[in-house]
């Protein structure tokens, strides 16, 4: 890597950080260019930076809210994460600026008009589209430092073993309860901690599940009826995500405190927000 440091360097610049101070930083473009010529990953390159307090420029402003070694940590993550819809589509989308270096998605869907109130990779453009397809042209298209992709595929009890294999963390962004107790136990046998949500109207969940604890699968049941009835107003869909992401973030760079062992349930119409111990 002395190489690629030496690189780095050179395209490096001082600038004024926004916190006051006076730093140095590289550009995206240096080092998308710096990954193709070593035919390494973008987040490679933005790793090597950072180890020499460095800043790539489209992380500067998660600087301060989480530290280099916190963005370290993230670009050398991998998550695996089952739904590319409402909460998925929204839950990609701050990964991948958040960047986190891979992600493995899997969603066996396509887009209809139905989606587009709420679903982030959903456009008119998209309709009729596989939702995995979407994933990877937005991937693309946000962060290409981000190692990513998406199997168009519904995940099963025999399949998930293989996918969530070599993760750092599981985000379950499932529609729907029929098969959220599957990928937590999945998850459990691979030793790996799952970030869950669901919602239903102005109401929602946010719960972390630690291999070997109860969480939301073991007592929520499998009856969709309140999402179909309640609907899926944007607003929640993207409050849960952003809750979703935000448990993420703090497990994979070891910040606390965080919700193992709890659900926190929120209620858009009344504003509330509440914490129950499972």
């Amino acid at each position: 890597m002395a190489g690629i440091l030496d690189k780095i360097h050179a395209y490096a610049q001082s600038s004024l950080l926004p916190w006051g101070e006076t730093g140095t930083i590289i550009s995206n473009e240096a080092i998308s260019m710096l990954a193709q010529q070593n035919t390494i990953p973008g987040h490679v390159v933005e790793r090597q930076a950072l180890a020499k307090s460095i800043y790539p420029l489209r992380y500067l402003r998660n600087m301060q809210s989480i530290t280099i070694k916190g963005q370290q940590r993230l670009l050398e993550s991998t998550v695996a994460q089952v739904g590319l819809g409402g909460l998925g589509g929204n839950l990609l989308e701050q990964f991948l600026r958040m960047g986190i270096g891979t992600i493995h998605a899997a969603d066996g869907d396509h887009f209809e008009e139905s989606n587009l109130n709420r679903q982030e990779l959903s456009t008119l453009n998209t309709l009729n589209q596989s939702k995995a397809y979407a994933a990877i042209k937005r991937a693309e298209k946000v962060n290409p430092s981000v190692e990513f992709s998406a199997t168009e595929e519904f995940l099963t009890v025999n399949s998930l073993p293989d996918f969530l294999a070599g993760a750092d963390i599981v985000i379950d962004a499932l529609g729907g309860l029929e098969t959220r107790l599957h990928l937590q136990q999945s998850a459990a046998k691979a030793e790996v901690p799952l970030i869950t949500g669901a919602l239903a109207g102005w109401t929602g969940y946010v719960s972390v599940v630690i291999p070997g604890e109860i969480g939301p699968a073991d007592i929520m049941g499998v009856n969709n009826e309140a999402e179909g009835i309640l609907g899926c107003p944007a607003p929640s869909v993207m409050l849960i995500a952003s809750l979703m992401a935000a448990e993420t973030i703090k497990i994979l760079t070891d910040t606390h405190p965080t919700l193992q062992g709890k659900m926190l349930v929120v209620d858009l119409a009344s504003s509330t927000f509440e914490t129950v111990i499972l």
